[in-house]
């Protein structure tokens, strides 16, 4: 077992130290119910293993009608049938040809709801470094990969508000290499980063 694989086990067998962050926009004050009623779906936060560990995320292209342009995890809804791991891993393959049997599952973190009524399962794997990764057209425009610590260093966490549909939203905003990690994808990271910051 390397070495970065038993850091990220012992970090998520610890537990949470603090509250998990959720925006101000995808709680109750938009009635969306209870988790139960909410669509399952799950991604993968894919971490390499190499000497200073990155984390790969996709950039969805300009011409989707959700979500376009914006930085995600790969991942989706879950299939019937599927548990999380199952679907971060099939959606990860579907989106970036990430082989399935390259990934060692360390396993789930806190689950996040998002504003548009997914209730989503971030699965945290570990994956060799530099796999040939390619991006399936009608889903990801792009592929890159952060450097782990970056993400998890608080001072990188910006916290930001916009106006949306008559309310004031509050949500993180992360900025790396002209890339703008923002919404649900920056809050999972956030929320990553209170479970593993004290052990990594």
């Amino acid at each position: 077992m390397s070495d970065l694989i038993e850091r990220l086990h012992r970090a998520l067998a610890t537990g949470l130290t603090e509250t998990p962050v959720l925006l101000t926009g995808d709680r109750a004050d938009l009635d969306l119910g209870p988790d139960e009623m909410m669509r399952p779906a799950a991604v993968l936060v894919p971490v390499t293993d190499r000497p200073r560990p990155g984390v790969i995320l996709t950039r969805r292209p300009e011409t989707m009608r959700r979500h376009a342009g914006q930085v995600a995890f790969p991942g989706g809804r879950l299939d019937p049938g599927e548990d999380a791991v199952t679907a971060a891993l099939r959606e990860a393959e579907e989106e970036i040809a990430l082989p399935r049997a390259a990934v060692t599952v360390i396993g789930a973190v806190d689950r996040y709801r998002t504003v548009t009524g997914f209730l989503v399962t971030p699965v945290v794997g570990v994956v060799p470094p530099d796999l040939p990764l390619v991006a399936s057209e009608a889903e990801v425009a792009a592929v890159f990969e952060v450097p782990l610590d970056f993400l998890l260093d608080t001072a990188n966490h910006v916290e930001a508000t916009v106006e949306w549909q008559g309310h004031e939203r509050h949500y993180y905003e992360i900025n790396w290499d002209g890339h703008r990690i923002w919404g649900a994808t920056a809050a999972m990271i956030v929320n990553l980063a209170r479970r593993l910051r004290w052990t990594m």
